[in-house]
């Protein structure tokens, strides 16, 4: 079964001329392969996470992109021998771009297709022996001074001019549906109540 830990719990404060923001970075093994899910843009904090778990970026096997906001995708090319997965429906590797299949991750892994906050915006899920884990980039998301409660029908208004509203709920609603555990882009894992899949309160792992 393929393996996942938070590196960087992502976290989002709202300036009065901008954001301090870095996503959810997360190590996956899966299939005797490393991947890194959205190193985010605080260099400092990944290398840091990494070396605590004994790794350098030249020891990742592949890179996986859920979108390409900044605060999410700013760091990918620091992982020279990685291959990237990206939200464009394509795996890169230096200049070569080719399609890739839902399990190209490994036979643990689900790529899933979760528009709404972006148009072109993947999901992971993961298989692990606690249960199915979804990546799911801003999908779901929370700044620092808000209360982590999950709605379906909660607004986005980090990036209104690409924001489909309609899509995301759907895109919501799905991965509640497919996962047990649900890592947020910006806030703390949360396990899913399948007795409410609208509205409920965030349940820490």
């Amino acid at each position: 079964m393929a393996e996942v830990k938070v590196l960087i719990k992502g976290y989002a404060k709202e300036l009065e001329k901008g954001w301090l923001a870095c996503s959810t970075s997360i190590l996956i093994k899966s299939n005797n392969k490393l991947i890194i899910s959205d190193p985010g843009s605080n260099r400092k904090k990944l290398l840091d996470s990494l070396d605590k778990e004994g790794l350098k970026p030249k020891d990742i096997d592949f890179v996986f992109l859920t979108h390409g906001h900044v605060d999410h995708s700013l760091l990918a090319g620091i992982f020279e021998n990685a291959k990237f997965v990206t939200f464009e429906s394509q795996i890169y590797e230096d200049d070569l771009q080719l399609e890739f299949e839902e399990d190209v991750l490994g036979p643990d892994t689900k790529i899933i297709e979760t528009p709404g906050h972006s148009a072109e915006h993947i999901s992971l899920i993961v298989n692990t022996d606690k249960g199915k884990y979804a990546i799911a980039g801003d999908v779901f998301w929370w700044a620092d001074n808000e209360e982590q409660i999950v709605d379906i029908n909660k607004e986005d208004t980090a990036h209104p001019i690409e924001l489909n509203i309609d899509d995301l709920r759907k895109s919501r609603k799905k991965l509640l549906e497919l996962a047990d555990y649900i890592i947020p882009g910006h806030g703390d894992i949360f396990k899913v109540d399948k007795n409410d899949k609208n509205t409920q309160k965030k349940k820490k792992q």
